[in-house]
């Protein structure tokens, strides 16, 4: 140092020149700092929670670093200054997006410098390390790696790993480093450490590894101490079939697992059971066939098998079904591979990860508890039948496999897909133990797929093997559909119209192969070719209430119209103003820690044709405006669906700087129809889960259903929008989940929405509104016409115009009638007195003729009073009468005589009466 010389370091230690590196992680070396907080900034929750993370921190595990794997904040600090600009280097794992890892650099004012704007580091695929390296600039750097867990479930977050730490452009160091234990260096100037072989160990600082005694003590790979060999126990050997021999037979083989670590010479010790124990053969899988010979062989093109019998040639007018169907268990298939990783050391590198064992593939023994057990089936390529070979359908294929999972600790089972060899997602996992079951996925994607399956039987590391016996079976996998695949039997076939030969055709797009005459024949209008069969007529199924066929007949779609006929009315609805994507944010909701975050759909009520427009996509904070890309076709972070749901946690939830969308899935990728019945398909709605609806108008209910199987939702997750109309909520009105499932969905697989707008009201007709007459005016009379309040429609039959008509005036007739009336009262009036009068006058004479007959009983009246004629009987009574009716008087009036004409009375003899 004096002489400022550069020298080589000596054997037995290491340095970077200009650079530090930090490999050794059995504790916290000097320099780093952990800073643990609760970031979520709801009310309340920093005094309640300012301790809760006290115990949260980066933990050494020897060869690397591990995060927290709870929600809170946890950054590992280092600071250095530079005397140069130099970089910074380090290898990661980082393999669940349920936890946030960011690395970024801050100067010594805390302002994060411009080299880490994308802060966000890459996902890496299971069991593989990442590198990332970022760019130093000179003087003080302050480093972070920081991980925040988003516990959104009962699933256990994989924490995030690194190691190997090196910094670039310090000033030159006057020392060099010892090489760590478990580690050497043979020569001077060396810039890094090789680790000591298996069954070797070294000390800090050595030049060379020491040897094991091995009989009694092994180490592993870069032990810094030999570890004295336990006894044999059943956990240390397995079993395993040996390929089927030219006799049709298997051997159940046992040995131990590699690396041995147990002694069979001490006492209580097990040995190894006895092999050879000889058994039958399975069968060939299905497509396969063994020839008479020890191993299966594939049927060539256009042959099939069941695996029992010869290959034979698909009759005329039918196919090969290609595909894969393997449950028999003698051999590994050539298209299937299987490993053993640990992310900590290399015990199980060159472990078969899976067994086979006859009936069954099961998880092997690896090297320690922590193992992921890898089998990989690789899969080129997916293609349809001939005869559906121009169907658009949304399934190209599907692989489907049962399987169960036997456990006393906590371990999972992965079933991953790579698609085109880019990355590696997780589709469903596991976990402890599951009862056999079976699972299906859907390929929508003509791509090379390698499906991976990865069982680990605990996710903490330790060196012991204390559950060797939880283990993961498998017992069928079938993929169809496979472009390399082998045909176990044969499917019928569209043939030429040209009868001189038998190859099959490919159908157009939406057409069916008629039994018959096994030609190719549209599907009829309004019904849709089944995804699974094409043979016969009722292969073209049809479409839902409220829906119409592609052109293609691939699907059903809503063109966002609705009839409905109710009390011989017919209801129109039109729903084209809320086709577009729909958007509602429901909560906000808390983790069991307090963590906020929200549900957010997205609803694209009738599609375009069948084309699903809605798009959720994770760790963006538009998902509304993210345009689907070229890479977006392959397996990524977005979802495109008739309806579809992001986790979002808001930017002051996390302290990130801005919101993030997690969790993205699709709730509806198929229509099933639109109707106001409230159950299609065994799809029902509740009555009590939203509040009746005011208005008589019916509600409309639209169905969808996804294909998506999850472990909760075997039969996939459904979701049923409810159209209300709702004249107070114009234009898009308002998107609402039931109260009493703030997440849209009380069970996780059904969820249901309500949309209340104007636009959601039917069309109007002539019955939605009435006439009023106005008065008529100067020979002129205006009807004007008005909607029958409260209005519930829209659109339709536009409102009449206001309507003029001629009329007759009524004054006039008015006067007629009262002069006529007048007259007629007047003249009964008058009528009435001398009428009145006249009845005096005879009532008068009559009575003075009374009189003067009973003054003078023989004397005759006066000749104008009263006469007896000659002959007649003067005995007769008189007979009186006093009054005379009216209409006896309106006679005698007519009729009346000259003045000398004289009444007549009847007389009575007095004998008879006495007057």
């Amino acid at each position: 140092m004096k002489n400022q010389v550069c020298s080589k370091c000596a054997e037995g230690t290491y340095s970077l020149g200009s650079g530090i590196k930090f490999d050794e992680w059995d504790e916290l070396p000097a320099g780093f700092s952990n800073v643990a907080t609760f970031m979520d900034t709801a009310v309340g929750s920093a005094e309640n929670k300012a301790d809760s993370c006290n115990n949260s921190s980066w933990t050494p595990r020897g060869n690397y670093i591990e995060s927290n794997r709870d929600d809170c904040t946890v950054s590992l600090i280092y600071a250095v200054h530079l005397k140069k600009s130099g970089s910074v280097f380090f290898e990661y794992q980082y393999i669940d997006n349920n936890i946030f890892f960011e690395f970024f650099i801050q100067n010594d004012q805390c302002k994060e410098m411009e080299s880490t704007a994308d802060k966000w580091v890459k996902l890496t695929d299971n069991g593989e390390w990442g590198s990332h390296s970022v760019t130093l600039k000179s003087g003080s750097n302050i480093l972070y790696w920081r991980t925040t867990g988003i516990l959104m479930g009962s699933k256990v977050v994989k924490p995030v790993l690194v190691k190997n730490i090196t910094i670039e452009g310090v000033a030159y160091t006057s020392e060099c480093f010892a090489c760590k234990p478990g580690t050497f260096s043979d020569k001077p100037g060396s810039s890094g450490c090789q680790v000591c072989p298996r069954n070797t160990y070294s000390e800090k600082g050595a030049k060379e590894c020491t040897k094991c005694k091995e009989e009694m003590y092994y180490a592993d790979e870069g032990s810094s101490t030999c570890i004295e060999r336990p006894p044999c126990t059943n956990k240390d050997f397995f079993q395993i079939h040996t390929p089927c021999d030219k006799e049709g037979k298997t051997q159940i083989m046992y040995k131990w697992i590699e690396p041995k670590i147990c002694r069979e010479d001490v006492p209580d010790a097990l040995t190894l059971p006895p092999s050879g124990e000889r058994k039958d053969c399975p069968p060939c899988n299905p497509g396969f066939y063994n020839n008479a010979s020890s191993s299966c062989t594939p049927c060539p093109p256009g042959t099939f098998s069941d695996g029992t019998q010869e290959c034979k040639a698909c009759p005329a007018g039918t196919e090969p079904a290609l595909g894969f169907e393997y449950k028999w268990w003698n051999i590994l298939p050539g298209n299937m591979k299987t490993s053993c990783f640990n992310v900590g050391n290399s015990k199980c590198d060159g472990m078969n990860g899976w067994e086979v064992a006859g009936d069954h593939i099961q998880s092997g023994a690896g090297g320690s508890d922590n193992d992921y057990l890898i089998l990989n089936l690789h899969i080129p390529g997916f293609k349809p039948p001939t005869s559906v070979t121009g169907a658009t359908g949304s399934e190209l294929g599907r692989i489907t496999f049962i399987f169960e999972t036997i456990c006393s600790a906590d371990c999972v089972l992965y079933f991953m897909a790579d698609v085109n060899r880019k990355n590696t997602n997780v589709v469903e996992s596991w976990e402890r133990s599951k009862e056999k079951q079976s699972y299906t996925h859907i390929i929508s994607k003509n791509a090379s797929f390698t499906f991976t399956w990865a069982f680990q039987r605990i996710n903490e590391g330790q060196d012991s093997r204390q559950f060797i016996n939880d283990m993961a079976k498998i017992y069928s996998i079938t993929v169809t559909n496979a472009v390399d695949g082998v045909a176990s039997s044969c499917r019928a076939c569209a043939l030429g119209s040209e009868q001189s030969g038998s190859s099959c055709v490919p159908c157009p797009a939406g057409h069916y192969i008629e039994k018959e005459t096994s030609q190719c024949k549209e599907c009829p209008a309004n019904t849709f070719l089944s995804i699974h069969q094409v043979y016969g007529r009722e292969a073209c199924i049809p479409c839902g209430p409220g829906s119409k066929s592609t052109k293609d007949h691939s699907a059903c779609f809503s063109d966002c119209l609705v009839s409905y006929v109710r009390d011989n009315q017919s209801l129109n609805y039109d729903f084209s103003n809320l086709s577009q994507v729909g958007s509602l944010m429901s909560g906000p909701s808390f983790t069991s820690r307090g963590t906020k975050f929200f549900h957010f759909f997205n609803i694209s009520l009738c599609g375009n044709e069948g084309k699903k427009m809605a798009i959720c996509t994770d760790n963006i904070t538009d998902v509304t405006l993210k345009d689907m890309v070229a890479e977006s076709e392959d397996f990524s972070n977005f979802v495109g669906a008739f309806v579809c749901q992001s986790t979002i946690i808001p930017s002051d939830s996390k302290g990130f700087r801005t919101a993030l969308a997690l969790q993205s899935n699709s709730l509806a990728d198929r229509f099933l129809g639109a109707t106001v019945e409230t159950t299609l398909e065994n799809i029902s709605i509740k009555t009590d889960m939203f509040t009746p609806s005011p208005s008589k108008i019916p509600d409309v209910h639209f169905f969808y259903k996804s294909s998506t199987v999850t472990t909760s939702c075997e039969n996939g997750r459904a979701t049923v929008v409810t159209m209300r109309c709702n004249p107070n909520k114009p234009d898009q009105g308002e998107l609402s989940v039931p109260s009493s499932c703030p997440a849209g969905t009380c069970d996780g697989c059904t969820f249901y929405f309500v949309w209340e707008s104007a636009e959601a009201c039917p069309l109007c007709t002539e019955q939605d509104y009435h006439e009023i007459e106005g008065a008529c005016k100067k020979g002129f009379q205006e009807t004007l016409y008005v909607w029958n309040e409260p209005k519930h429609c829209i659109k339709g039959v536009p409102l009449p115009e206001k309507r003029t008509s001629t009329c007759e005036t009524v004054d006039f007739w008015l006067k007629v009638g009262a002069g006529v009336g007048a007259f007629t009262a007047v003249l009964l009036i008058a009528l009435t007195c001398y009428f009145w009068k006249k009845n005096q006058k005879l009532e008068y004479k009559y009575s003075k003729l009374v009189m003067t007959a009973n003054s003078k009983e023989c004397e005759l009246p006066a000749a104008d009073s009263c006469a007896i004629m000659e002959g007649e009987d003067n005995e007769e009574e008189i007979v009186y009468s006093n009054k005379q009716s009216l209409l006896g008087k309106l006679k005698s009036l007519a009729t009346k005589e000259k003045e000398d004409n004289f009444e007549s009375v009847q007389l009575k003899s007095s004998r008879s009466q006495n007057i």
